[in-house]
């Protein structure tokens, strides 16, 4: 099998980033903008591209049915899907499927359900993989019953949620009602879904993920971890491969889980197994089903080029290596930059 075009469906760094890998392996590129980024470096560097409309992302970058018309029109034969809109919509990835295109992720069945944090949470348990002590299942009427018996504080979170939204700290049960409340509408309102699961909370852990790797044959491994426990409003700030918190030993305990949770999740692709890391112990968080923002980082300590294969991959080609075979090299660290409006409150600022 090969890839004889690629459509990005995305634009900015990412999009030129995946479109510098397809070019370095001789592959055609369509690049998809819409009416205000036609003049963007991602157009410029593609072989051609095609309009999608307004640029509100709902006219564009976010119009599922736009973006697999742009990939039938341009005769592509996969789609790439960055990393943010539509990376993790696994409508998107089914929709791409359907047509017998090659989503360069992750099937839409693993999308959709390590999207949901309740069926995720329970896979990992199958798997033996550590996850936050709470309740398993969604909580209800008995939410008070079940925080009881965490033992305060506890964390409400929303099943579909991510960026911290539909997340609550309640510190005793005073609290709860009022924090499952704001909950539940922020989660309706962000992700269409209030559902919400409760768990122990952890006070300032480490935040550490794991960049994991599968081709189309079961073939699992990672490329070890990137700590990134300094974030601003849920959002990551700084990332650094190795992390300082952890030794070898533990190293390989969260390596192995990161590839056991790959395993149990049927994945393909890029992906990133992130971990909460407190007093000698990890649990599981969530799976992000894409490549991440800071791919760089493992690319520099382990000297792979994880775009070029997440093409290779996607084309059919087997992993290149085994888990023996990768090694650090050295320290990377990618420093993020948020612009905020400090007369307003510090809200993010465009």
């Amino acid at each position: 099998m090969t890839l004889k075009k690629v459509l990005i469906a995305n634009r900015g760094e990412i999009a030129c980033r995946v479109i510098r890998g397809c070019q370095e392996l001789e592959i055609p590129t369509v690049a998809v903008c819409s009416d205000a980024d036609l003049d963007s470096p991602h157009v410029k560097l593609a072989d051609e591209h095609i309009v999608l409309g307004p640029p509100t992302p709902s006219e564009s970058y976010l119009n599922i049915g736009k973006i697999i018309a742009a990939a039938k029109k341009s005769k592509a034969s996969a789609i790439h899907p960055g990393y943010g809109f539509l990376s993790e919509n696994a409508d998107f990835a089914q929709a791409v499927e359907d047509e017998g295109l090659i989503f360069i992720g992750p099937t839409s069945d693993t999308i959709r359900s390590m999207g949901d944090k309740a069926a995720a949470k329970a896979a990992m348990q199958k798997a033996g993989v550590p996850t936050i002590p709470g309740f398993s299942g969604l909580i209800g009427d008995v939410a008070e019953d079940i925080a009881a018996d965490i033992g305060y504080p506890v964390l409400v979170k929303a099943v579909a949620g991510g960026g911290g939204k539909g997340m609550r700290v309640v510190h005793d049960s005073s609290e709860l009602e009022t924090a499952i409340s704001a909950a539940r509408n922020e989660a309706q309102n962000s992700f269409g879904d209030d559902r919400l699961i409760l768990e122990k909370y952890l006070k300032n852990p480490k935040h550490i993920e794991v960049q994991i790797f599968s081709d189309n044959y079961g073939n699992n491994i990672h490329l070890f971890e990137r700590e990134c426990s300094i974030q601003r409003r849920h959002q990551k700030i700084i990332e650094e491969s190795p992390s300082p918190a952890i030794d070898d030993k533990m190293r390989k305990k969260m390596g192995k889980a990161a590839v056991d949770a790959a395993k149990v999740a049927n994945y393909r692709n890029a992906g990133t197994v992130e971990f909460l890391y407190q007093s000698g112990k990890f649990y599981f968080l969530e799976m992000n089903t894409r490549l991440q923002v800071e791919h760089g980082v493992t690319e520099m300590v382990t000297g792979i080029d994880l775009v070029k294969l997440q093409l290779k991959t996607a084309a059919g080609e087997k992993l290149p290596f085994t888990q023996s075979d990768i090694a650090l090299r050295g320290s990377s660290i990618q420093c993020r930059i948020y612009a905020e409006d400090p007369s307003n409150g510090f809200i993010p600022s465009p």
